[in-house]
């Protein structure tokens, strides 16, 4: 079969400043907003005419910021600790053979602006500046599968305690966002970003930082509770640790 191009129709703009951090699926942080804007020549409000009946939205994108996963054939999910292997097609891995995503996501508004029709959404988990290639209404009589089985993903998320340090209280303090930032901060390190592998270690001397928003978030895990140190906007972060 002959290869075909796919043209974004539009992009995601998100608090997800870099990939470290992004909840591993849609709808565990139902407080973190995202606004998709359309490009020509979707940027037209016949476009969108009609979408604004439906609570949720399908967004088909592309894992952009992703290194070239060739081909391979096996994965290491995080539900499975990144200890086990299963197939490609057997995971929702980012590192696919075509680097196509999918996310369900809540339809808050369609806006008309001067630039053309934005969609204020929540429950994002993608990256700030992610090209997205379609949008289509979650339909729930099609959608919504009642007894669907998870396979090795079934069952619930654990969460952690989440509680911020005077630093970080100060820092959020004198934020005209602070209420979002603060839910969203909360939602996604009681997730625990660490990777698989680490968890359970005991690393309350190390140090984590993330970008979100337009700061670097710095944070640890002590004696089971999320500990976050700092809202840091000339921080170095890029998924760093250091010594606390």
């Amino acid at each position: 079969m002959a290869p075909f191009d796919v043209r974004p129709v539009g992009v995601l703009h998100s608090p997800f400043r870099e990939r470290f951090g992004i909840p591993r699926q849609p709808g565990l942080v139902p407080e973190v907003p995202g606004r998709l804007v359309f490009l020509p020549p979707y940027d037209r409000p016949e476009a969108v005419e009609g979408l604004e009946a439906f609570s949720h939205v399908w967004l088909l994108f592309r894992f952009h910021a992703n290194p070239d996963a060739g081909a391979a054939l096996t994965v290491r999910p995080p539900r499975l600790g990144g200890n086990r292997r299963v197939g490609v097609f057997a995971s929702r891995s980012p590192h696919r053979p075509n680097a196509i995503g999918l996310s369900v996501v809540r339809l808050e508004a369609v806006e008309q602006t001067e630039a053309g029709p934005v969609l204020r959404l929540r429950g994002v988990d993608l990256l700030d500046g992610t090209p997205v290639l379609d949008v289509k209404p979650y339909v729930p009589y099609a959608d919504a599968v009642p007894d669907a089985r998870g396979g090795f993903a079934a069952g619930d998320i654990a969460r952690l305690p989440v509680r911020f340090l005077a630093d970080a209280e100060q820092r959020l303090s004198i934020r005209p966002d602070q209420e979002e930032v603060r839910a969203v901060i909360t939602a996604v390190l009681a997730l625990d970003p660490r990777p698989g592998y680490r968890r359970g270690v005991r690393d309350s001397d190390r140090v984590l930082g993330m970008r979100l928003y337009d700061f670097d978030l710095r944070w640890r895990v002590r004696r089971g509770v999320v500990e976050v140190l700092e809202l840091d906007p000339d921080g170095p972060s890029q998924g760093s640790s250091t010594p606390a």
